[in-house]
């Protein structure tokens, strides 16, 4: 007789062969589903099918395999004699250790344009079963989901068996890997109704659940966080590739994190080369060209002072000509879609420069963000409507020109990356000041100027939200700007156009206000 029973279950087949070897020296007998069986047959470990224990065939193409009582009494039934005797009354032999890891879902739906049917056929329902019996049962039951625990479990089997704390740690394992498995599920199902666009008659349409549950596994422990006294890390979704690789460099901060976050959202906004160079979350350089050569120039013009230290993401990839001109200056991160060989090799001379590149991985639809007591979510603002001028409404006399009138769309597309109250000026498409986080508009108004300088004059102005009285307005004159776009819906609107005439601007209202906090 052997000494104990195992049943396997695998998908990801890493380390299977040598453990399931250990078993059976251990004295186990051996029990496989499907693929796993035919791997271990191949290797010359003895096997017995599952239908070979149940009596009845895998159908419906193996989407039924385990899911019988003489799978399931084995794994659930107590070693009490009541149970047991049960168990023998029906012919029945304990399975003493449960070896399962699931599908792989959330590889499958982390690839691009994966089909929903695809998906259906990735969510485990056996597996997920198999777990879960064993993990109830964890008094008698040893679990084992993850290859990781392969060696710990096979040497506690050839000194007789796990222990009770052992079985309760992998019980504790096998259920948070269901939960994750089920959050993947209903995540991926939710984005797909979403998306689809359809609601069920008398019921409103929403991205937001009615509950949020996030799957999330640890990518990188941050040496601290924001500062040397609070700790830090990095979480990713998962299942799902993480959203840039490290190429090369010191390890990514909790705070070059948070600001690449902040330029790649700004560059990727633009359909031209665009260069964003972020400092503490906001742009002090933005601006798009014909290349990313002359992007750059523009951009790092806009501040150059603050533009030491920063972290510069583009929409385009990185050529050599354009990483000669970064390698002229002080930077902490580098993010491209991608890199020419002969750039990357050039970057890579800074020892510590980090340069990333994005993986491609979709961008999710919502925000989350801790506050005490719980998580404010929202849709991410990528609204377009209001990026178009032709759905502005001209609200002075004099009407911007065409040049002007390119300006101001740059400049309203770059408000709501700015920390409001965002004011920017732009000149050619690149800034050249920025006010941002200011409690009051005409403070930021006023940083703005004080940026630009001489540059300001001809410029136009973009404000994230209205104004609310007229000196907002007036102060961006006396720095010399000509245009100025931003929401309208003041009370004082009519001070604020009247005050745009009496100055010789153009004013456009986009109806839409652009908040970042």
């Amino acid at each position: 007789m052997p000494s104990f029973r195992a049943l396997l279950s695998v998908s990801d087949k890493r380390g299977l062969v040598e453990f399931a070897r250990r078993l059976h020296e251990a004295g186990g007998e051996l029990v496989a589903s499907g693929g796993t069986a035919r791997k271990l047959a191949e290797a010359g470990i003895p096997v017995l099918q599952v239908e070979n224990v149940t009596g009845f065939p895998e159908i419906l193409g193996g989407r039924v395999k385990t899911l019988h009582p003489a799978i399931h009494g084995a794994i659930l039934a107590r070693r009490t004699p009541m149970h047991l005797e049960e168990l023998a009354t029906h012919a029945i032999m304990p399975i003493d250790l449960v070896v399962v890891n699931l599908y792989p879902f959330q590889e499958t739906v982390a690839q691009p344009s994966v089909s929903i049917a695809t998906a259906i056929e990735e969510i485990d329902i056996g597996g997920v079963a198999l777990l879960r019996a064993a993990a109830k049962n964890h008094e008698s039951v040893t679990v084992v989901c993850d290859p990781a625990d392969y060696d710990t479990v096979a040497e506690a089997f050839a000194k007789g068996g796990t222990g009770a704390h052992q079985r309760r740690l992998l019980a504790v394992k096998a259920f948070r890997h269901t939960a994750d498995y089920d959050t993947a599920i209903t995540t991926y199902l939710a984005e797909q109704v979403a998306e689809v666009g359809e609601a069920t008659p008398g019921t409103s349409q929403s991205l937001l659940p009615a509950e949020l549950h996030l799957d999330l596994a640890q990518l990188q422990v941050n040496r601290y966080g924001e500062n040397p006294h609070q700790q830090g890390g990095l979480y990713g979704f998962a299942g799902e590739r993480p959203a840039f690789e490290v190429l090369h460099g010191k390890e990514m901060s909790y705070n070059n994190w948070l600001d690449l976050d902040g330029a790649w959202n700004a560059a990727q906004d633009y359909p031209e080369p665009t260069v964003a160079i972020i400092k503490h979350g906001n742009p002090c350089g933005l601006a798009s060209a014909s290349t990313l050569v002359d992007a750059y120039a523009k951009a790092l013009a806009s501040d150059p002072v603050s533009a030491f230290g920063g972290i510069v993401a583009t929409n385009r990839p990185v050529d050599l000509q354009y990483a000669e001109q970064m390698a002229g200056i002080f930077l902490e991160v580098i993010a491209a879609p991608a890199y020419e060989e002969d750039a990357l090799a050039l970057l890579r001379k800074k020892k510590n420069l980090r340069l990333l590149v994005y993986t491609g991985t979709p961008l999710r639809p919502l925000s989350l963000r801790s506050i005490i007591g719980g998580v404010l979510v929202q849709e991410i603002d990528r609204s377009q409507a209001d990026m178009d001028p032709a759905a502005w409404q001209v609200v002075t006399e004099r009407k911007p020109t065409a040049a002007q009138l390119a300006d101001l769309a740059f400049a309203w597309r770059a408000a709501r990356h700015i920390k409001s109250n965002a004011i920017v000026y732009v000149k050619d498409c690149a800034t050249v000041g920025v006010g941002a986080g200011q409690m009051s508009r005409v403070d930021s108004v006023m940083m703005a100027g004080h940026k630009a300088g001489d540059r300001s004059r001809g410029a136009v102005m973009a404000s994230d939200a209205f104004f609310p009285f007229p000196d907002g307005i007036e102060a961006a004159a006396k720095h010399g700007i000509t245009a100025v776009v931003q929401p309208g819906g003041s009370v004082r609107d009519d001070e604020v156009i009247a005050a745009a005439n009496n100055l010789g601007l153009a004013m456009c209202f986009t109806g839409t206000r652009h908040f970042r906090h």
